[in-house]
């Protein structure tokens, strides 16, 4: 983005190209990385709810992957013919021209990355919450206070300089992943002494069978998938390469989900993982007591403040970038020299974030509020970036495109039209959260407008 949103597309920015550098492994091991958060400890219970036995569980997490496997698909085709660090940015504003793609911009600040930073400060309270009683002293908001506080710190560290390096990052991701397998231990310590699980494993209520709003929930936990499919710019094997590390990658992401929850069926029972608040601290002290218990809790907590820390870090600058782009003297495109960070845009993300942990916290159900209140235009985006493959290849069909999507354009429809019925799951109920996110949106779409014009 940084560079694409200055540049027209056929500008120097199709010169300098990054580096092939990426084999195989690398790329799985990144593509794990980016997909890999604090969501799945968090959204498996509200996916429990809205389904009606463990193996529609099952086969819902199944198939969240493969569908994510084939958008993924799709812009590895779109990252391979058209690199740049912009990525689905990139895409959509090449497709669809500088509004969309200024549009889009403004949705990452004010809803997809802001409101993951809220949701995520509220998976971070929660589970707090469940081993520190702070109920006397902060009250029934005490997740909430906790969520705000954390992205107060990490706002005042990224001013100051202090960052989370890569090593540091992927020495996170090795803890999250051992969180994973730490959960899946529980099960199998359950199984193999004959306990039963808190409720049958199969629950039979034919009430209880809502796919959209399971599948909203689900596809929120493979969210990254995106990113990592833009690597293909920079895989040594510019065809296989990106198909074999999106396999490898998504599919160890997969069994690593089905595992944890297999584990929480194993434990908790169907309507136990549903009623649960933080299922794998709740896990993890049934198996292994107290210990096992905090152990889970600080895994969760730093997992969480290593993804918001990374968005805290990425978004202000591509909003920096963004705002630069379109006009110079917006205070959000100023560049703090002596801090290295663009400090009105680092506090303005972190301002909006607070924002909506407040909002969250008013309609009582943060975590859940802040997944109604993105989804509808992250996926919005998502199908528009399906479709834009379509387009592409229609605009510029004498572009070199190392990778091609198979089954064209049978692949890239069928997720287009995934995407467009997730859209729909996330608005049929009319809740607040998506109510106030395409509110927000819209509102963009109104301040953007006079800007364009005055920047043409």
């Amino acid at each position: 983005m940084h560079r694409s949103a200055a540049q027209t597309p056929s500008s120097a920015q199709d010169l300098a190209l990054p580096e092939r550098r990426l084999d195989v492994k690398h790329a799985v091991a990144l593509c794990v990385g980016m997909v890999v958060g604090a969501g799945i400890f968090k959204t498996s219970p509200m996916v429990a709810g809205a389904l009606s036995s463990d193996g529609a569980l099952y086969l819902a997490w199944a198939f969240g992957g493969l569908l994510s496997f084939v958008g993924a698909l799709c812009f590895a085709e779109m990252a391979a013919a058209f690199p740049d660090a912009g990525g689905d940015y990139h895409f959509l504003r090449r497709a669809y021209g500088q509004r969309l793609g200024f549009l889009f911009a403004w949705s990452r600040f004010a809803v997809i990355h802001t409101g993951s930073m809220a949701l995520l400060a509220f998976v971070f309270g929660d589970y707090l919450a469940q081993v520190v009683d702070l109920s006397p002293w902060l009250g029934p908001h005490a997740s909430a206070v906790l969520a705000a506080g954390l992205i107060v710190l990490l706002t005042v560290l990224n001013l100051l300089g202090v960052q989370v390096g890569l090593g540091t990052q992927l020495g996170l991701m090795v803890v999250v992943l051992g969180g994973l397998l730490l959960l899946g231990a529980g099960g199998a310590s359950m199984a193999l002494a004959g306990a039963p699980p808190m409720t049958p494993l199969q629950v039979v209520d034919p009430v209880r069978h809502d796919w959209g709003t399971a599948m909203v929930f689900v596809f929120l936990a493979y969210g990254g998938w995106s990113d990592a499919a833009t690597l293909s710019a920079e895989m040594r094997d510019d065809r296989r390469g990106i198909v074999r590390a999106l396999w490898w990658g998504l599919a160890l992401v997969m069994v690593f989900y089905l595992l944890a929850n297999w584990a929480y069926l194993r434990v908790l029972g169907l309507d136990g993982l549903a009623r649960s608040e933080a299922p794998a601290a709740e896990l993890m002290r049934l198996c292994f007591g107290r210990p096992g218990e905090l152990l889970m809790v600080a895994i969760v907590t730093l997992t969480a403040l290593s993804v918001m820390n990374a968005i805290l870090i990425a978004g202000p600058r591509t909003t920096y970038a963004a705002a630069r782009d379109l006009a110079t003297e917006l205070h959000l495109a100023r560049w703090n020299a002596k801090r290295g960070t663009p400090t009105v845009a680092v506090l303005a993300t972190s301002a909006v974030a607070l924002t909506l942990v407040v909002f969250g916290t008013l309609t009582r159900d943060g975590f859940s509020t802040m997944v109604d209140y993105l989804s509808p235009v992250y996926w919005f985006f998502l199908m528009l970036s399906g479709l834009a493959l379509i387009v592409l290849r229609r605009r510029e069909p004498d572009r070199p495109r190392p990778y091609r999507v198979p089954l064209y354009p049978w692949l890239p429809l069928a997720f287009a039209a995934c995407s467009a019925y997730v859209l729909w799951s996330s608005l049929v109920y009319v809740k607040t959260g998506a109510l106030v996110g395409v509110a927000v949106l819209a509102l963009g779409g109104l301040l953007l407008w006079p800007l364009m014009r005055s920047r043409r």
